[in-house]
């Protein structure tokens, strides 16, 4: 997904409907025996109150087990429960189970059965909105909930893998707000140290520590009363977590080395490439300070779930990179058939670079190794070949690892025994890093 010009408007959708199913979750044994609760989307269960059906059985973890209606059955995710999620004497972590089927989750068991189907309103019309291109029901819901979201002051939580552009809906909600006018200043929470972390969100005085020789303003002062966009939430410190918590309550900012409080005005919008809820559960990630940044959840799905935005979102990379003409003609019918079933771990910024690729070195050599060459073919240089398959060895590599980790860079980092640093160097240079 990209930016582009602010006077974009959402396009309202057209008559046409899809089937939905509706998903019924009953408590058939527990203390909580009886209670239910029914949705068309995701519905989780926990003893956190802003679950869909929350539960009073301290057995059961506060963000348990989510379940949604899919096709031939059920599916069963667990949040990273202590207890865990059983289907019989089987735990399970996600799975696909028939409707009707008894689940238990500490002392607690629900059925979870299909409670009918309904039809809704969809648009299967390519829609642009705040510079970012999509036709499928998901990310099209997604443009709307933005535009809704966006003029209220809340705080918001973006969720979505590495690569689905979690900064562009940021960016979004930011210039529809009414702050437009203001700063949008942005922490990568995962890319800087403990250590710089406080003073890069609420800055320091000089003299604050060894190197502060003059007066750091930090993100919320710059910010004004615009937004702070803390990217990589996830990796937040938890002496970080506390004094974020501290400044989202009191909206009041104290520098480091400072004694003087300062008030804060702005609207927090927080990323994650995480469920949080799972850490939440294992104490990694602060309960409260989690309920303060999800006020509201924006989940981007991942591009392999949304393969009709495949084209559309081809067609805009190629013409945004200077290309002319239809994708067919560009890039072949077989290259395009491939792009359509490939699994994209990378997600719209690993298809924006196939795209640059492709228009580069052509369709037919669409990421070559010196193998691929033909021998009858002209020899590149050695430098140039050389550099070539590095650089796609790396790409490759990183994609993997990172989806691997769950887009976790410290994870990354750990498995890959590489400095984090340097990685984090080599998915930026790569584009593999918002």
């Amino acid at each position: 997904m990209q930016m582009a010009d602010s006077h974009e408007t959402h396009v309202q959708p057209r008559a046409h409907e899809q089937v939905v199913t509706t998903l019924r979750v009953e408590v058939v044994d527990g203390p909580d025996r009886g209670k239910h609760a029914t949705l068309t989307d995701a519905l989780a269960i926990g003893t956190a109150k802003d679950n869909a059906l929350p539960l009073a059985d301290f057995t059961v973890s506060r963000y348990h087990l989510e379940v949604r209606g899919v096709g031939g059955g059920i599916e069963i995710h667990d949040l990273g429960s202590t207890n865990g999620t059983y289907v019989g004497a089987v735990r399970v972590e996600r799975a696909i189970v028939p409707a009707g089927t008894l689940i238990k989750l500490g002392g607690t068991t629900i059925r979870a059965d299909d409670a009918g189907k309904q039809r809704v309103p969809v648009d299967d019309r390519a829609h642009a909105f705040a510079g970012m291109r999509a036709r499928s029901p998901q990310m099209v819901k997604l443009f709307g909930d933005i535009e809704r979201v966006a003029a209220t002051p809340t705080s918001v939580l973006i969720v979505g893998e590495s690569g689905t552009g979690k900064e562009r809906v940021a960016e979004a909600l930011h210039a529809r707000s009414g702050r437009a006018r203001e700063p949008l200043v942005t922490i990568d929470c995962g890319a800087l140290a403990s250590s710089l972390l406080a003073s890069e969100l609420f800055g320091h005085e000089k003299g604050a520590f060894t190197g502060a020789d003059r007066v750091h303003v930090g993100a919320f002062e710059r910010a004004g009363s615009g937004t702070v966009f803390l990217d990589e939430i996830g990796e937040l410190p938890p002496a970080d977590q506390a004094a974020l918590l501290g400044v989202l309550e009191r909206r009041r900012i104290r520098r480091v080395g400072g004694t003087a409080d300062i008030e804060v005005g702005a609207r927090v919008i927080a990323a994650t490439n995480r469920d949080l809820r799972g850490e939440v559960n294992s104490a990694r990630f602060r309960h409260d300070l989690y309920h303060r940044l999800a006020v509201v959840v924006l989940r981007i799905p991942p591009l392999r779930d949304r393969r009709e935005d495949i084209p559309l979102l081809v067609e805009h990379f190629a013409h945004e990179l200077g290309a002319a003409g239809s994708i067919e003609a560009l890039f072949g019918s077989e290259l395009l058939a491939r792009w359509q079933k490939h699994p994209w771990p990378g997600n719209v910024r690993e298809l924006r670079n196939a795209v640059e690729a492709a228009l580069v070195v052509g369709p037919s050599l669409e990421m070559p190794s010196l193998a691929e060459t033909p021998a009858d073919g002209p020899l590149p240089p050695y430098k140039d070949a050389r550099a070539h398959v590095v650089g796609e060895f790396e790409r490759g590599y990183l994609v993997r690892l990172m989806a691997e980790a769950n887009g976790n860079v410290s994870l990354a980092a750990r498995t890959a025994r590489m400095d984090r640093s340097h990685l984090i160097d080599l998915l930026q240079r790569h584009g593999l890093k918002e």
